[in-house]
């Protein structure tokens, strides 16, 4: 049950119209009256105004009421109004503070004793929030230490009560709506990440609106990596949550790792895998802002390495790999430098002909990035040895994936991976011109392969066809060394040409003219 505080400063305004009316019948009787009460307020020993006047009652009734509340209810209905009555105290506080702030040093000894009282008992949740908004908004003014509420916010709160739908409700509304505040002035906010989205992980499509405006706040320097992981890793905390709310005990992690295998089909779990991949992309366009360097590439380092420890839902790793592949490229795309500055995890990682047939898409992804960055054009430190050392990790699992068959329970690569690491070869060797006869010879003798019709390693003759073409092209370009370089490594005046703006060409003529056919 909740009572509006407009509503309940109505009725106060109501009361003490009354009571005004009957101080004017008799002004005489100061003794024990109302007069009495309002002029020891009063410095100069008259009546206060009208507005002061109500401020001052509703001040002094809401400080009576709390005092009150100590009492304790002996029926639930009862409990409940005296929770609902502390809530509306507390806010009329809050609201009479913040109109004259002298008034902060007389309400604090109040709101603290009652945050002492309450602050063990998490079934008055309700009551502590209002009162941590007092604190945020009045704390700083009276020098009192707020440690101990933000620890019960940010700590206690999601902690224990990660299945209250209210509290929930109430909480993240709290920070939405003091976010600034929070980012400023409360250090523990942005900490407290993985407290919070335990309410995320419990009731995805009921937060996960809230998640969107928040999650930009909680990502710093110092949180992303740990915040990226936790992310990830919602799935498998919704599993944790469920199994706790259940009352089931882990004793051992592996026993921790049986038990979440058999949840992924449950709902809860699917409803929170879903909400992942919006908030990576959230987070990446956060970080990608305003990250340096030396972030992005810890990040990369991540993504690697957790394409491959996710829980086991199919969809959820191919929605996370999608992501990760997105960002990887942008980030690169960014910074060009960062392809050499982790050139030795991202080798390992192509190195592996396994990544080809589980992770396709990130593994396409990072080879195309090898291919295309790995150039002195794009960073001076990209050295020939380098260079060399990239290509024989492609090649070999290139000609390991095109001579065998895929291993027992793999579909056969996808041609789109086969191409890649085709280009990315030609590529590579157009910059390292020794490398040239290597990869020409294993294009002429895949075309000399397929002729024969099918192969292992492709069940479809359309996908075949493509490979091949495309191995031919790849072929003939590197034939002429020096077109193959222009052509697969461009200068990048040319990759980013303005042909239609630059008066000294032909080509605007032209577009105006067929604009006119």
């Amino acid at each position: 049950m909740r009572i509006n505080h407009h509503f309940f400063q109505k009725v106060l305004s109501r009361d003490l119209s009354f009571l005004t009316s009957r101080v004017a019948d008799d002004r005489s009787e100061v003794d024990g009256s109302v007069v009495s009460i309002v002029s020891a307020t009063s410095s100069s020993g008259r009546l206060l105004p009208p507005k002061e006047r109500l401020r001052e009652k509703s001040f002094q009734y809401c400080l009576r009421l709390i005092e009150q509340s100590d009492r304790k209810a002996h029926r639930k209905t009862d409990t409940d109004l005296q929770k609902a009555c502390l809530v509306e105290a507390v806010c009329i506080l809050d609201c009479v503070c913040e109109e004259d702030a002298s008034l902060v040093f007389r309400a604090f000894p109040c709101i603290k004793a009652l945050f002492g009282r309450l602050s063990s008992d998490l079934s008055f949740a309700r009551v502590l929030l209002p009162i941590a908004q007092f604190y945020l908004n009045h704390g700083e003014m009276a020098a009192v230490d707020c440690e101990s509420v933000w620890k019960l916010v940010f700590g206690r709160f999601p902690a224990e009560l990660f299945n209250d739908h209210f509290l929930a409700h109430e909480l993240l509304r709290f920070l939405r709506l003091n976010l600034k505040s929070l980012q400023h002035r409360v250090p523990q906010y942005t900490r407290s990440f993985p407290n919070l989205l335990k309410f995320l992980a419990w009731d995805s499509p009921a937060v996960v609106d809230d998640f969107v405006d928040l999650l930009p706040s909680l990502v710093t320097a110092g949180t992303a990596v740990e915040l990226l992981h936790t992310l990830l890793d919602l799935p498998c905390l919704s599993a944790t949550l469920v199994l706790q709310v259940r009352c089931d005990t882990i004793d051992r992690l592996s026993t921790l790792h049986e038990l979440l295998a058999e949840t992924a089909d449950w709902p809860r779990v699917v409803q929170c895998a879903q909400t992942v991949p919006l908030l990576l992309h959230i987070f990446f366009n956060t970080v990608i802002t305003g990250a340096d360097e030396k972030l992005l590439s810890h990040l990369i380092l991540v993504m690697l390495e957790r394409s491959s420890l996710l829980l086991n839902i199919p969809e959820y790793n191919k929605e996370i790999q999608r992501v990760f592949s997105s960002h990887l490229l942008r980030f690169c795309k960014l910074h060009p430098s960062l392809v050499v500055d982790q050139s030795h995890e991202l080798l390992e990682f192509a190195g592996a002909t396994a990544n080809v047939y589980s992770k396709e898409g990130i593994y396409t992804h990072v080879v195309w990035v090898l291919g295309e960055y790995l150039s002195v054009s794009c960073d001076s430190r990209c050295s020939v040895r380098l260079i060399t050392s990239c290509f024989e990790a492609l090649e070999a699992v290139l000609f390991e994936i095109t001579s065998s068959v895929p291993p027992p329970g793999a579909d056969c690569p996808a041609p789109r991976v086969v191409t890649t690491l085709m280009s990315a070869l030609a590529k590579l060797a157009s910059r390292s011109h020794d490398l040239i006869p290597r990869v020409s010879l294993f294009l002429s003798k895949l075309r000399t392969l397929t002729r024969g019709g099918s192969v292992a390693w492709c069940s479809d003759e359309e996908d075949l066809v493509a490979i091949v073409t495309r191995g031919e092209e790849l072929w003939s370009l590197l034939k002429a060394p020096g077109v193959a370089q222009s052509v697969l490594t461009p200068p990048p005046h040319v990759t980013t040409p303005q042909w239609h703006r630059d008066t000294n060409v032909a080509m605007p003529l032209r577009l105006r003219s067929a604009g006119c056919l």
